[in-house]
């Protein structure tokens, strides 16, 4: 893992933008092709404008995943990562080769299966993630399954997670917030071929300095980020404020 911090937000997600639209072009002209998995998210917001603003990538190249969606949500609720990735991303760029959105009002397990199939024939080659306050990666929350090999399962949400949802303005209070979603797994997620993983924010400090300076485990899910060697971790100053050890390059 390398690690990287920028001073805000904003040049944290321009950093981890320009290294994701590098790795993307770098696919397509070696294979002609790229497949990528996104992350949605106040965390993401300054990463995919960057990423959106690239003029010198193929989309048409490109086939997108993402990480997860909330069971029962429609996608016109403000909450809904289908929605979020039309309007923030899809909207604003050439079509893509394929975008495949998880369904949230499809039935869980037969939509995991649509989606296990999908991601099948088209291994990640870029992933776009981040790191939850609980230090959750998607929402596969603690105590992580790091062991299913299935690639898309049944999550439930725990009320840290839920109560992030709420603090970040996605719903009006913690009685809103599903308590189930499709989430992409841990397994599924380190099996991409990079991965490049953008949290700003002094809310994020605490998750962080757990995932790298604890050992491994799914107490703390982002903690797996150890063990891909071809992930890069983009800070800001304020997520980066607890870290003691020098992991910064």
């Amino acid at each position: 893992m390398k690690v990287q911090v920028a001073s805000d937000a904003r040049e944290t997600g321009i950093a981890a933008g320009n290294a994701a639209a590098d790795l993307i072009i770098a696919e397509i002209e070696k294979k002609g092709y790229a497949n990528i998995l996104l992350a949605t998210g106040a965390s993401q917001f300054e990463t995919l404008n960057q990423l959106i603003s690239r003029k010198d990538i193929q989309w048409d190249r490109v086939t997108m995943f993402h990480l997860d969606e909330y069971i029962g949500l429609p996608d016109t609720h403000p909450a809904s990562f289908r929605k979020y990735l039309k309007e923030r991303f899809l909207d604003k760029v050439p079509p893509l080769k394929a975008a495949y959105l998880i369904n949230g009002e499809a039935e869980p397990l037969t939509e995991c299966g649509r989606l296990a199939r999908l991601i099948g024939d088209h291994p990640i080659d870029v992933g776009l993630i981040g790191i939850g306050e609980n230090a959750h990666l998607a929402f596969n929350d603690p105590p992580a399954d790091f062991e299913t090999t299935a690639p898309y399962i049944i999550a439930a949400l725990d009320e840290g997670c839920r109560r992030q949802q709420v603090n970040e303005g996605w719903f009006a209070h913690i009685g809103e917030v599903p308590g189930q979603a499709i989430s992409i797994s841990v397994k599924q997620i380190m099996q991409s071929g990079r991965l490049i993983c953008s949290v700003p924010d002094l809310r994020k400090a605490a998750a962080v300095k757990n995932c790298l300076e604890q050992p491994v485990s799914n107490l703390n899910p982002a903690s797996i980020l150890q063990l891909h060697a071809e992930c890069q971790l983009f800070l800001d100053e304020a997520a980066a404020s607890l870290l003691s050890n020098d992991l910064v390059f």
